[in-house]
């Protein structure tokens, strides 16, 4: 008793003393000669990486749900969501949950700091990765928050972000892209190499720029024509123009540190070896053009792991179906005319493998390609739409440029000029009729996207309905044996972001992945 009589003494003695020299004590601990703030180009460097090497949002929202609804890829896993339209709450989240506190979080940070300033550069590409992932995360879930998104440590009037509606957001996307694109400055100061898309180069980011703004455009194309004509016309007329050959394309070099997002979940042993291979839709669809980028894209038939099994014919490619189980997929197999009965099913080695060529650690990733923009410039040329050139012209272009991209990855991937040019004359774009242009333009568009960018795959399927594609319907699937709309909203901003989320469901519907978005009005 009498220890803490004499505690108690002293600290109301000290009281005084400690309270009023709070502010020298918090003084000794601030180093005068170090930086108080991260060097904003080194953190624009971080928010453009964080989009290919995050290989947790990479393998759930690209590869084990886009690219398999959209039919690039097929699974007998169960884990493999997307295939047989199954909700898991982490994989439809991963997205949501992890690119707000990071990406967002970090190039909002930017942006708010250099507006004003003379760092002109910095801001504006930091504005373009900001507006770059909100527009991906819109067209994965709807409303989102925007406008208040990434503003947190702001104070707490920024805690609980509504959620703007997607006509709003894309109004937003549009004038941040165009507010980006016209106060760069090639005389202004320049993050140069730590700029890993450009290196700093301002002719190129200006491109990039007008080419965002045709595939925003497209998007709308279908929901607000006028609008969308007004917003590819502009950019595809623009004095910096668009993309004019895949030397602008957008990409991210990895390496053994910062590796490519994707090959990190196509790598794993329980992927790669059992669960991934190409699907039934994409290789018969390859196969009926006679189109060269198989042996791109296919590996071959038989075990990833051993290259003396591989069956390299690109006749003799086989792919999975997609919306089978380990058990189911022997019957289909039966019907391919691969095994005699359902039990002589011993894997997945039957069919059709991703080139591991594609799946390195330090293999590039592409955010944006040429091929994409001169397919969608087809499209709006199509249109009667005032974008420069033919329709033929820009569908050419792009597929040529789709073709010749995957160099980029390994140069044994290189093919012919003159191969190339039997494969588009073999297509006939010029003598089909406009609807058959339509279709093989969104075709293409989707061969283009594969891997690097399911997101886009399934976002222009949505829009134009192209590929026509063959729904499963595996039971206890989700959607009733459609393919899903959307992704759904995080559980737990139900919790965390009651009111908004509740205004968010109330204005685009219920949060299933049937709901459709506001630009989802076409099939």
């Amino acid at each position: 008793m009498k220890n803490k009589l004499m505690i108690a003494v002293l600290a109301m003695f000290l009281l005084p003393f400690t309270a009023c020299d709070n502010d020298a004590l918090l003084d000794i601990n601030v180093d005068p000669n170090s930086s108080t703030e991260l060097d904003f180009d080194f953190i624009l460097a971080d928010v453009q990486g964080g989009l290919t090497t995050n290989g947790y949002v990479q393998s759930r929202a690209n590869i084990i749900y886009s690219s398999t609804m959209i039919q690039q890829l097929a699974s007998t896993a169960g884990f493999v969501s997307g295939d047989k339209y199954f909700w898991n709450e982490q994989y439809t989240s991963a997205m949501f949950q992890d690119y707000y506190p990071s990406i967002i979080k970090n190039a909002t940070h930017i942006v708010d700091n250099l507006e004003g300033t003379d760092e002109v550069n910095t801001y504006a590409m930091a504005k373009v990765v900001r507006t770059y992932t909100l527009h991906r995360l819109t067209d994965m879930y709807g409303n989102v928050p925007y406008s208040e998104a990434g503003r947190g440590l702001n104070g707490q009037e920024n805690w609980f972000p509504k959620y703007d509606s997607q006509q709003e957001i894309y109004g937003m996307i549009v004038s941040d892209l165009r507010e980006a694109r016209d106060i760069m400055n090639p005389n202004a100061p320049n993050p140069g190499i730590q700029d890993i898309y450009y290196q700093g180069d301002i002719a190129k980011w200006q491109r990039y720029i007008n080419s965002l703004l045709v595939r925003v455009g497209m998007r709308m194309s279908k929901v607000d024509a006028g609008t969308a004509q007004s917003v590819v016309e502009e950019a595809a007329n623009h004095s910096a123009g668009t993309f004019q050959s895949n030397d602008d394309n957008t990409y991210v070099v990895h390496n053994d540190a910062a590796t490519n997002g994707n090959s990190a979940v196509i790598i794993s042993d329980n992927y790669r070896k059992g669960n991934a291979r190409l699907s039934r839709t994409f290789i018969d669809w390859m196969k009926s053009l006679d189109d060269p980028r198989m042996m791109i894209i296919s590996g071959g038939v038989g075990d990833p792991d051993m290259p003396s099994t591989w069956i390299t014919d690109p006749e003799e490619q086989v792919g999975m179906p997609n919306g089978y189980d380990g058990e189911t997929i022997g019957e289909v197999a039966v019907e391919q005319g691969l095994i005699a009965t359902p039990d002589d099913y011993v894997d997945n080695n039957i069919y059709s493998f991703i080139n591991p060529k594609l799946y390195d650690f330090s293999d590039p990733m592409y955010l944006h390609t040429y091929a994409e923009v001169e397919l969608l410039l087809a499209e709006a040329a199509l249109k009667g739409w005032n974008v420069g050139g033919t329709a033929q012209e820009h569908f050419e272009n792009g597929v040529a440029a789709a073709i010749t991209k995957w160099v980029e990855y390994d140069a044994s991937l290189e093919r012919s000029q003159a191969e190339i040019d039997a494969y588009i004359d073999g297509l006939d774009f010029g003598s089909a009729s406009a609807a058959d242009q339509e279709r093989m333009i969104g075709e293409q568009y989707w061969a283009a996207t594969f891997l690097d960018n399911g997101y886009e795959s399934y976002a222009n399927w949505r829009r134009t309905g192209y590929p026509v594609l063959t729904p499963t319907n595996y039971p206890g699937n989700q959607t009733g044996g459609t393919i899903p709309r959307r992704l759904l909203y995080p559980a737990f901003e139900q919790s965390e972001n009651p009111d908004n989320f509740a205004a968010a469901v109330a204005a685009q519907g219920p949060n299933t992945f049937t709901t459709r978005m506001w630009w989802d009005v076409a099939n």
